[in-house]
């Protein structure tokens, strides 16, 4: 049968794929609009099947607080190329990912996966993606927070996102929550405080510490003292409570925190980011 112009013309508006992927699948499926979809998300599993060993490094990072101010969540989309991220219509599809993953509460990667975003569920629809647009489409990250109050940061560029929570709400702590999520985003810290930090990254620092004393000829009995220095400046620049304020390096985080409130301090936060 012949397919009209209009047919592919329709066929591309609901799928977004080239006009030639559009047309064969309308030929392959004698112009049965439905079966030709279905021909294209099959196509589009095929190519992320052997798109599955490609290397996903650039994409999307977004994250975004629910209406009442208690839970933030932050996402990351990976793909192949720089122009795919830069691409509006891709930003568009990971802010639509990231709105569904807040206003349904989702905690965890599999359920937001399972979540219809549309017609489809979000794991299917990044495979739908995948097809379109002719790259490795995944999933790369997802992050929660949840606290008296929370807080969104996203760089500038879409390649860096930090969410944080404070053990009190109050619209007067808001500029301290921004500052905080800021903190995070260029600081990277890798725990709130000394004590939240892994105890195989404590031992790690630790010894360490120790081989770059040892092999400054320190005296064996000063090699655990000097060590133990080394891993308290570890934690100094290295704890979100305990790092300078990037505004103000004359005081840590908690300092700056306590000059709004005595007992204001960070809960928990997380950090994304490309590369």
């Amino acid at each position: 049968m012949k397919i009209t112009a209009q047919q592919v013309n329709e066929l591309r508006k609901a799928t977004g794929a080239g006009m030639m992927d559009c047309k064969k699948a309308l030929v392959e499926t004698e112009g049965d609009k439905e079966k030709a979809i279905d021909y294209l998300r099959k196509k589009g599993q095929k190519v992320a099947a052997k798109r599955a060993d490609r290397d996903a490094t650039e994409g999307v990072v977004l994250a975004k607080v629910s209406d009442d101010k208690k839970f933030a969540a932050a996402v990351m989309i990976n793909c192949e190329t720089d122009f795919v991220a830069k691409n509006q219509d891709f930003i568009d599809y990971v802010k639509s990912v990231i709105d569904l993953a807040v206003a349904n509460r989702v905690k965890t990667t599999d359920e937001l996966n399972a979540l219809k975003l549309g017609d489809r569920t979000v794991a299917e629809s990044i495979l739908d993606k995948t097809g379109v647009i002719g790259e490795k489409i995944a999933l790369g990250h997802y992050e929660v927070v949840e606290a008296e109050s929370v807080y969104a940061y996203i760089h500038p560029g879409n390649r860096i996102a930090s969410i944080a929570g404070l053990n009190k709400a109050d619209d007067a702590f808001a500029a301290a929550g921004h500052d905080v999520v800021m903190q995070i985003a260029a600081m990277a810290p890798v725990a709130v405080d000394k004590d939240r930090v892994p105890e195989d990254v404590i031992q790690r620092e630790l010894e360490i510490g120790k081989e770059q004393v040892r092999q400054e000829g320190k005296p064996e009995e000063m090699i655990e003292r000097i060590a133990q220095g080394k891993l308290n400046k570890f934690f100094k620049e290295n704890t979100l409570l305990n790092q300078s304020f990037i505004k103000d390096s004359k005081k840590n985080i908690q300092q700056y925190l306590q000059g709004f409130d005595k007992d204001l301090t960070v809960t928990d936060f997380k950090r994304l980011a490309l590369g």
